[in-house]
């Protein structure tokens, strides 16, 4: 069971930030942390930092019951005037969190980049106002409600056997393998999409697809759901501009793969744990 509980009334929010609540701190350069590990200020840094740093309260951001604790959170613009800690992208916290950090960390920068980026209506220019209950902010001239934006996507590891379709993407830096994914287009359910992502990267047809679960994944905003398929026909053709290359694996002899606390790594480690 998750450690993680969400908020159930965003309008009873405030009766939360008492002493003893910690708030998680947010920036375009990441998460504020230690060497080693993700770390919070307390109700007393507020009160003592809050109005040099120019933060207002409506700024802060309930995020969730996390063992007990209450966690807020709040975006700095002014990141380089904190000291004692660093700043780490989500990224490379990744391999050093438990699922149940990954999704409180997690929400934490999808609502603070949310309301970095949703201050002015996108339909009129007007400045938003944030709305008395619900997580959204308000255009008070056209009425358009924003909420923090999530997009879908299907993440699959196709499989042959003892074999398992693993890809590089372009964009890694690391010579990471994954799982293929790709985000849904407008009129497209899950099972469309997979068939279509699958083709598209790596010329490849599946059979038997398989729903495994699902995971929230802030980069900036997804929620992966997540597949096995098995192989059907053709060979290994990699779209060049997302895919940097890709091949079948045996289930004893994997590259390195992402870490569990993803849904990559989870499809990865089911894959092999189903031969043992």
């Amino acid at each position: 069971m998750s450690a993680i509980v969400h908020p159930q009334d965003l309008g009873l929010a405030s009766e939360r930030f008492v002493p003893g609540c910690k708030i998680l701190l947010i920036a375009e350069e990441g998460v504020w942390a230690s060497e080693q590990h993700w770390q919070t200020v307390d109700f007393q840094w507020w009160q003592d930092n809050s109005e040099s740093f120019g933060l207002k309260r409506e700024e802060l951001h309930y995020i969730a019951q996390y063992n007990g604790q209450d966690y807020f959170a709040v975006y700095l613009e002014t990141a380089n005037a904190l000291v004692d800690g660093q700043w780490l992208g989500l990224r490379q916290l990744l391999p050093l969190l438990s699922e149940d950090e990954f999704e409180l960390i997690g929400r934490a920068s999808q609502v603070c980049q949310w309301d970095r980026n949703h201050r002015f209506c996108g339909h009129c220019g007007t400045t938003t106002d944030y709305h008395a209950k619900d997580r959204a902010r308000v255009c008070s001239s056209c009425g358009l409600h924003t909420y923090p934006r999530i997009s879908p996507c299907i993440i699959v590891l196709v499989t042959r056997g003892e074999y398992c379709l693993l890809a590089r993407h372009q964009r890694y830096k690391t010579p990471m393998y994954s799982c293929l994914a790709g985000f849904m287009e407008a009129g497209e359910n899950a099972e469309q999409c997979l068939h279509r992502e699958v083709f598209e990267e790596v010329g490849v047809k599946v059979q038997n697809l398989l729903y495994q679960g699902s995971q929230s994944w802030p980069f900036p905003g997804q929620l992966m759901l997540g597949f096995t398929a098995e192989f059907h026909s053709g060979d290994i053709i990699v779209d060049e501009e997302e895919i940097a290359e890709a091949d079948w694996y045996h289930y004893s002899e994997l590259p390195q793969v992402p870490p569990t606390v993803s849904i990559s790594g989870q499809l990865v480690q089911n894959f092999v744990d189903s031969f043992r």
